[in-house]
């Protein structure tokens, strides 16, 4: 195919804020996994598909649970409104847990 571009498993971010590698990010309607380090308005790479250890807000995630990004606080919720879909939870985790592993949509919300 001659219109071929990439898979899209990594795209190029730009945030407005500097980004370490790990980092959960938005650009746009896009949430990605911050693959490289970025200043401020530097481009740098992010994941958008895959399964990731994110950090989570207060309270159990069932495995298969659609889950969300809370901007405000950088992490991840079961919680749709006023969040950002970015997909599914791939284990349990306990309302005590810091972190939840989550597979990655890998579209737009």
């Amino acid at each position: 195919m001659r219109n071929f571009v990439q898979t899209g498993d990594t795209l190029t971010f730009i945030s407005p804020d500097p980004v370490t590698p790990g980092q959960g990010v938005v650009m746009n309607a896009l949430f990605g996994v911050a693959t490289s380090a970025g200043g401020a308005n530097d481009p740098f790479e992010a994941a958008v598909v895959g399964v990731f250890e994110l950090p989570k807000a207060a309270g159990a995630i069932e495995a298969g649970a659609k889950v969300y990004w809370k901007a405000d606080t950088a992490n991840v919720t079961t919680t749709a409104s006023g969040n950002k879909l970015i997909g599914a939870a791939t284990q349990d985790a306990a309302d005590a847990a810091t972190t939840v592993r989550v597979r990655l949509n890998g579209t737009a919300a």
